[in-house]
């Protein structure tokens, strides 16, 4: 298939566009194994909180507490059987991962803040108008779905859609092709019939004025 029939006219495969590694053979299920543990365990959990009434903050607040009891009697028993002690990592952050850490976010932070102080003071109409947009959005979804099914409906269609259109993408691409060149057709037969009537009614009005 030439990259012109290709959406966008890409150049690259859906998994290069996606980073090659590790995250693109996930949602290409180029491991199917991993795909299907994380739908299934993500599903799970789902479930577990729906029905328990649960809610994450409670979820892992118990099993922290869960944890830390059992290491601290392990560690205790140990001590006085004259065994060893849990085999925890050691438990410490270095000065580099922290800087290189504080130094993305603070990258990430600039740019929103940037782009805040554009759409407040009017700078960039079309990044409000987006801006808007995704908020509206955010609203209306929000509305309709709770945190945790939004959550696991994103991952679904993240591990599911992406795979599809990779096995269908010749079928995909060229349908999605056609139509949009029947809308252009359809769009240039508009403007030749009504718009152009339209203006032309306007003109003549004007000089009859």
């Amino acid at each position: 298939m030439a990259s012109s029939d290709l959406l966008f006219n890409r150049q690259r495969t859906l998994h290069d566009i996606l980073g090659g590694g590790l995250v693109a053979d996930l949602i290409l299920w180029r491991r199917k194994n991993l795909t299907v543990g994380i739908l299934l365990v993500t599903l799970a959990a789902w479930v577990m909180f729906e029905r328990s009434g649960y809610t994450l903050l409670s979820l892992v607040s118990n099993v922290l507490l869960l944890l830390i009891v059992i290491l601290f009697l392990w560690a205790k028993s140990a001590a006085i059987l004259n065994r060893p002690a849990p085999p925890l990592p050691k438990l410490h952050l270095s000065e580099e991962t922290v800087n290189e850490v504080a130094a993305f976010i603070r990258t990430r932070v600039n740019d929103l803040l940037s782009a805040s102080q554009d759409v407040a003071l009017g700078k960039d109409s079309r990044l409000f108008l987006k801006v808007a947009a995704y908020l509206c959005l955010i609203s209306i979804v929000g509305g309709l779905t709770d945190f945790l099914t939004l959550a696991y409906t994103s991952l679904f269609i993240v591990l599911t859609f992406p795979a599809l259109y990779e096995r269908y993408e010749d079928s995909i691409d060229r349908n999605i092709l056609k139509g949009c060149r029947k809308l252009c057709q359809l769009y240039v037969k508009i403007n030749v019939e009504y718009v152009s009537r339209v203006q032309n009614w306007i003109v003549e009005k004007e000089k009859l004025c």
